[in-house]
């Protein structure tokens, strides 16, 4: 019987094997490699210090740091999927926690009572998300409008952010929250944290967008080819706005877990975090030219970073030789998936070659 259904389309053939390898149905980098440099990892230092690293506070303490560093991690996988980056998501962090943290500081007397207490941070949360999604719009309109790199305009974005920042605060710090408040950083629940709970909740909602929606698709497509993508009938400008108004919005939840966490706020927290959020989003596998990643891969990176880090602060090792052992691993990772893809593209055309051969005999096979 003849099958007289028409052939896809070469766009068609791509976008399923885009979406195949996003539902992580196809050949995509998987985060069994990181799994088990993990597990290395874990037994590596469980042998080196078997009374204080394989214990419940070890875990405890790794899952109460790993929350704002991931939930800015997802903040930058989001562009970079697009194709672009995010510069400001620190700055915008920080700024959305001195917000909250002036409203809370200022509107709230001691002593009050709890009903008080609840609409003033009910206000400083609206606040605080509402500026979030203000400079993801203006953001992600620039972006899409301006014809210029994202790390251009996200430069300038994180200059202006900081800057009025700094100004206002003149640098200091604002603490002091309610207890309420600060239960959101500090809670366990059937001995996970909290913070950690709303990272894997926030993490799991970012993975079906980005893998099971058309907008994610779109996110996915916009990084592998922004015009080609425009001329198959979507709206480029749109998703790219969507883009970077929800990579604010993490920065609001990781603003949110910080303050909680450390009862202040401040212009100059967590700026070493902006290259480690390449960082782990690299290491996971996502494609910094755009176009690929995966948040359990980014999951799984952030984990190893965390085993390493925690590993070597509790052997008392300096805090700059955790940053070097985290580029070293970055790139003995990267090392390692070039050499695979070199050997795989090597058998498949090894194999190609052989099809062909058999496909067609030469003269003497065939006698």
């Amino acid at each position: 019987m003849i099958d007289t259904r028409p052939a896809p389309s070469p766009l068609a053939a791509q976008l399923d094997h885009l979406t195949r390898l996003l539902r992580g149905n196809g050949d995509g980098q998987s985060p069994v490699g990181l799994a088990a440099l993990c597990v290395g990892l874990v037994g590596l230092f469980s042998v080196l210090m078997p009374d204080r690293f394989p214990t419940l506070g070890t875990a405890q303490s790794m899952m109460f740091q790993l929350p704002e560093l991931g939930l800015l991690a997802l903040a930058m996988v989001i562009p970079l999927i697009s194709s672009g980056l995010n510069l400001a998501i620190i700055a915008t962090a920080n700024q959305s926690a001195l917000l909250m943290a002036f409203i809370m500081t200022k509107a709230i007397a001691p002593g009050s009572e709890p009903a008080i207490v609840a609409l003033w941070i009910a206000v400083a949360l609206a606040a605080g998300f509402v500026h979030c999604l203000v400079v993801g719009l203006a953001t992600g309109w620039l972006v899409a409008n301006m014809g210029v790199h994202p790390i251009l305009v996200t430069l300038g974005t994180m200059s202006i952010i900081d800057g009025v920042s700094i100004y206002l605060t003149r640098g200091l710090v604002i603490a002091g929250f309610p207890d309420a408040f600060q239960a959101i950083g500090n809670a366990v629940i059937l001995g996970l944290p909290l913070p950690f709970l709303i990272f894997v909740a926030v993490a799991a909602l970012v993975a079906v967008i980005l893998s099971r929606t058309p907008f994610g698709i779109s996110v996915a497509m916009i990084g592998s080819n922004l015009e080609a993508t425009r001329y198959s009938g979507v709206d480029t400008k749109r998703v790219l706005i969507g883009v970077y108004t929800m990579s604010s919005v993490l920065c609001f939840v990781a603003a949110v877990l910080m303050m909680a966490r450390f009862n202040s706020a401040s212009a100059g927290y967590a700026q070493s975090y902006l290259l480690v959020t390449i960082l782990a989003a690299v290491l996971g596998g996502v494609d910094p030219n755009g176009g690929f990643g995966r948040v359990s891969g980014l999951v799984m990176a952030l984990i190893v970073l965390q085993v390493i880090s925690s590993g070597l602060n509790q052997l008392g090792a300096n805090q700059h030789l955790t940053l070097a052992i985290w580029g070293l691993t970055l790139i003995g990772v990267m090392a390692i998936r070039s050499i695979a893809t070199a050997l795989a593209q090597r058998r498949s055309a090894r194999g190609t070659s052989l099809s062909v051969s058999k496909s067609n005999p030469t003269p003497q096979e065939k006698t």
